[in-house]
């Protein structure tokens, strides 16, 4: 049997562990790596799917820092890996100031790890389901000044939040606390091609998990999470086409499950 550090669950498939071994970690356990495989079973394109938001985080940071955004908070951050928002965020602005939230114990405790020496960085334990607490966290709010512009990023998280009606509240919660000239990325899940079998093996995939449930949505119920926003050109599109670089390669069309990515602009 495995040991995992104190609080960690090996038992039990992480979310955040299963992306991790999809992104070729070293930050996950058996269990997690049994139901990664599965996952690549019922949705042959899982591995790059991960790695098309990872590019997306990118793209979406860099056009925030452009925009002149000097704070970011990232929901369902995910374990540390290549490319993450403080390096980007950084990178462009060194005055960039970052707040991770997650609220799986391993991902908390390798990024404060991580970030021990990092004074621009934090990380708070956090759920999106429930928005009002991460507003109101005294940790964050002394990190950063929500009456100036936030970049929000939900990356590949929102699909964790069962029914659209609720989602859609958690989005208008943080949306409301935003200030004028903050931005609001977002990336989701989506059906794809995937036939009803498979949608239905791969949400008891997930009932099994950390996660405890997977909603994809539809282009259209994406779209009105971006209400009170501007979005930026080319709008809620497939992930892999957001802003794509010229010299990124292209990843191959494999079956599966797809996902669309957005920035929207709050005016």
């Amino acid at each position: 049997m495995e040991q995992g550090p104190p609080g960690i669950d090996v038992t039990v498939p992480s979310v955040a562990r299963i992306y991790d071994y999809l992104l070729g970690g070293k930050d996950n356990f058996a269990v997690d790596r049994a139901a990664a495989e599965k996952l690549i079973e019922l949705t042959p394109n899982a591995r790059e799917g991960v790695r098309t938001n990872r590019r997306f985080i990118r793209r979406a940071v860099t056009l925030m820092a452009r925009e002149g955004i000097r704070q970011f908070l990232d929901i369902g951050a995910g374990l540390p890996t290549q490319e993450n928002v403080h390096q980007v965020a950084l990178g462009e602005a060194p005055d960039a100031r970052v707040v991770y939230v997650d609220n799986d114990p391993i991902v908390l405790a390798h990024g404060r790890a991580l970030l021990a020496d990092n004074d621009r960085t934090i990380v708070v334990d956090g759920d999106l389901r429930e928005p009002e607490a991460i507003l109101g966290d005294p940790r964050i709010n002394e990190h950063i000044d929500f009456g100036k512009p936030v970049g929000l990023l939900m990356v590949a998280v929102l699909h964790f939040v069962p029914g659209t009606e609720h989602a859609g509240r958690v989005v208008a919660t943080l949306r409301d606390r935003l200030a004028p000239g903050s931005a609001m990325a977002i990336s989701h899940l989506s059906y794809g091609d995937l036939d009803e079998d498979k949608i239905r093996e791969g949400r008891e995939l997930y009932k099994n998990t950390s996660a405890g449930a997977v909603t994809p949505r539809t282009h259209a119920e994406l779209l009105r999470f971006f209400d009170g926003f501007d979005l930026v050109e080319p709008g809620l599109v497939v992930t892999e086409e957001w802003r794509p670089e010229p010299d990124e390669p292209k990843l191959p069309r494999i079956p599966g499950v797809d996902g669309y990515a957005g920035v929207g602009l709050l005016r």
